[in-house]
């Protein structure tokens, strides 16, 4: 366990650049404190201390906000940055080296004691506020971005946003940490879709105004035409000398 509280330490050095000292990281840094007490009472419930297991847990909610059940596995090397909010479930498994933001929950999605949290692979980024619901996995090397909310699997080294979460990077580029990586610049891919919508609408107004002006000057042309071809006076049986003959009575 000191070894993987090592590694917790180192971890947090290499994931916030505001960590001068280890004094400051084990008085000040609630996400180290969650994953202590966590490991603390994840060793209790392997072995059967169940209700105290569940009192390290709540004692670590308590001063930490972060709130993890002890059944949850987490790998060494995690960082939970500020961490206010988290809720990471029972049956939950997290890689090793995974970095979890403020606001994060693996949440299960049924009542029944069946596995119902997800299972997040190696260093893998979670947004803040970002929601992963149910027994889907999260491959390693992929981003979360910041308020998505995942309710399927996500292969390896993809990166995930929106509601529901699409994938819109995928095996372009290994991810293996937070270098490179801006959480502000994500894609929208709702925004991207909208846009493609609004630049089909123009483009077919414009097409609608052409067809338009084709169908006017069309217009004009058939009425210039049917002028040409209309005879100046109309066409009565009075007008045809033969037919006026007969008409006034006389004979062959």
């Amino acid at each position: 366990m000191f070894k993987v509280i090592k590694q917790d330490i180192k971890m947090v050095f290499e994931r916030d650049p505001a960590a001068r000292s280890v004094l400051e990281v084990l008085l000040c840094y609630p996400g180290f404190h969650a994953l202590l007490l966590h490991r603390l009472g994840h060793w209790l419930w392997k072995r059967r201390f169940h209700l105290l297991a569940r009192f390290f847990s709540h004692m670590g909610r308590l001063l930490t906000g972060i709130e993890i059940h002890p059944g949850a596995q987490i790998g060494p090397q995690c960082f939970i940055d500020h961490g206010m909010g988290v809720v990471i479930g029972e049956t939950a498994e997290v890689g090793e080296g995974t970095t979890i933001y403020q606001g994060v929950t693996l949440g299960g999605t049924t009542w029944k004691k069946v596995k119902r949290h997800p299972t997040v692979g190696c260093r893998v980024i979670i947004g803040a506020g970002a929601k992963l619901l149910g027994a889907i996995t999260v491959g390693d090397g992929s981003i979360i971005g910041s308020g998505s909310v995942v309710v399927k699997d996500v292969p390896p080294h993809s990166t995930v946003v929106g509601v529901p979460g699409r994938i819109v990077f995928k095996d372009g580029q290994k991810i293996t940490g937070m270098e490179g990586v801006d959480q502000s610049n994500l894609p929208d891919p709702v925004a991207q879709v909208v846009k493609c919508i609004l630049d089909r609408i123009c483009e077919l107004e414009r097409e609608l105004h052409r067809l338009q002006r084709n169908y006017q000057q069309t217009e004009k042309q058939v009425e210039q035409i049917t002028k040409q071809v209309e005879p100046e006076e109309p066409c009565s049986v009075e007008n045809i000398p033969v037919i006026q003959h007969f008409i006034d009575g006389g004979g062959i």
